[in-house]
């Protein structure tokens, strides 16, 4: 790997050039995690990178090729076109009858933005062993690479590093840069440069040495504290992406907040994908589900309160519409829940799959003559005609009598109903 020189950016004048030297991503880097063996072992098979940028998915790339010394082909789909894609794949083509022959490694930056015919070109140079294909994304590749390429490749996630890692990072460069090592540093605000950074390694380096460059040289040590961070960097970067993995990350977080009641925590989640540029009224219609699926007959006003919010912000929009999803949020995560009823639809459905027991003559809808005299409705008997507009009798096919799809919770409400079902019973009982 080259070195850069002094007038590259700090960022870069401070990758790692050694696996050894990369700081985070233990649980693929350190001895015996997968990366680590694959080195070992002098094997690389093709494999997709994935997690937020800053975190060394590209750095990475290049030392797994470096420690098996193999060719190196980096290229990102933001400005590679089909035909210097296949240029690129024509290198390994050319080289694979040569009895030395080791793949080249093409690393592919932003894979995800690689549309059908990129992804299918490299599928065929992947799957003839022409190249080790090494494609980093911040997508999630479930949903962002085409099944056929993701099938053959392992697929990595990187975390985003912890505040005692940017740290790391930072006191190294303090420590270890050609440019930095010429002054005397005071590092104060570690911790606020990893709120600033979010995990990024790249982005810490940069505000650090930005705060250098605009510090006042004449005096030492110069000093990085919090106020000089905050004068060179306006407001951290939101990293909320609404269109790929976060937008379901953050739903998730928001919808598992107010099932645990928890409407502090709802509250943010929320706030967060409001604030990143997600639509309110797509927050208001899982609001919807979550009403019913989670809330249920616990509270029946749950659902009604859920979908009047979702009329109110399709007509209202941002940003007074934050004020109503702030009240429907606080509502559902302090209600009372239940999810009996999605539970005994969800049981009902299985075995909908699988039963075609016919209805039951009595309560089939003899509307012609010839159905009535086929037995069409006979039998059946109008509730609404006996007392309590109950009357006992059975509604599901004889090979299902005794099914429960349907269990009372143990809530106040669907108590009161199970109390009520069986009163009805006992009067229907007693009227016999």
């Amino acid at each position: 790997m080259s070195h850069p020189n002094a007038d590259s950016p700090l960022a870069s004048r401070m990758r790692p050039q050694s696996l050894d030297q990369v700081i985070g991503q233990s649980h693929l880097l350190a001895k015996g995690a997968p990366l680590r063996r694959l080195v070992e072992q002098a094997h690389l098979p093709s494999l997709i990178l994935h997690g937020d940028a800053g975190i060394g998915k590209t750095t990475i790339a290049m030392l797994l090729a470096d420690a098996v010394g193999r060719p190196f082909h980096a290229l990102s789909a933001l400005t590679t076109g089909v035909k210097q894609l296949r240029e690129v794949l024509e290198t390994g083509n050319s080289a694979s009858g040569s009895l030395s022959f080791a793949p080249p490694v093409v690393f592919i930056d932003e894979i995800h933005r690689f549309n059908k015919a990129q992804q299918d070109a490299l599928l065929g140079a992947v799957e003839s062993g022409d190249i080790t294909l090494i494609g980093a994304t911040t997508e999630n590749p479930s949903f962002s690479v085409n099944n056929a390429l993701l099938s053959r490749c392992q697929v990595y996630r990187l975390e985003p590093l912890n505040t005692n890692q940017i740290e790391q990072v930072l006191r190294r460069a303090i420590e270890q840069d050609v440019v930095l090592k010429t002054y005397q540093i005071e590092l104060l605000a570690t911790e606020f440069i990893s709120q600033m950074a979010h995990g990024d390694a790249r982005k810490a380096l940069n505000l650090l040495e930005i705060a250098i460059q605009t510090a006042d040289h004449s005096q030492s040590p110069i000093v990085v504290d919090d106020s000089l961070i905050a004068s060179v960097a306006q407001s951290a970067l939101i990293r909320y992406d609404k269109d790929g993995e976060q937008h379901y990350d953050m739903v998730s977080a928001m919808i598992k907040s107010i099932r645990g009641s928890d409407p502090d925590a709802a509250l943010y989640w929320m706030a967060r994908m409001l604030v990143g540029g997600e639509p309110a009224d797509f927050i208001a219609r899982r609001l919807v589900i979550l009403a019913s699926e989670d809330i249920g007959n616990a509270n029946p006003n749950a659902l009604l309160l859920a979908d009047t919010a979702l009329r109110s912000v399709q007509s209202i929009g941002m940003p007074e519409a934050r004020i109503i999803l702030g009240q429907v949020v606080v509502y559902l995560a302090t209600s009372a829940k239940s999810n009996s009823s999605y539970k005994a639809i969800n049981a009902a459905m299985q075995l909908a799959q699988t039963d075609a027991s016919p209805v039951p003559l009595h309560l089939r809808n003899g509307v012609t003559a010839l159905m009535k005299s086929q037995g069409y409705g006979e039998g059946y008997v109008y509730p609404h005609d006996y007392p309590n507009h109950y009357y006992p009798q059975t509604y599901l096919p004889d090979q299902l009598l005794g099914t429960k799809f349907y269990h009372f919770g143990d809530n106040q409400r669907e108590q009161h109903s199970q109390k009520f079902m069986a009163w009805l019973k006992s009067q229907a009982a007693s009227n016999d």
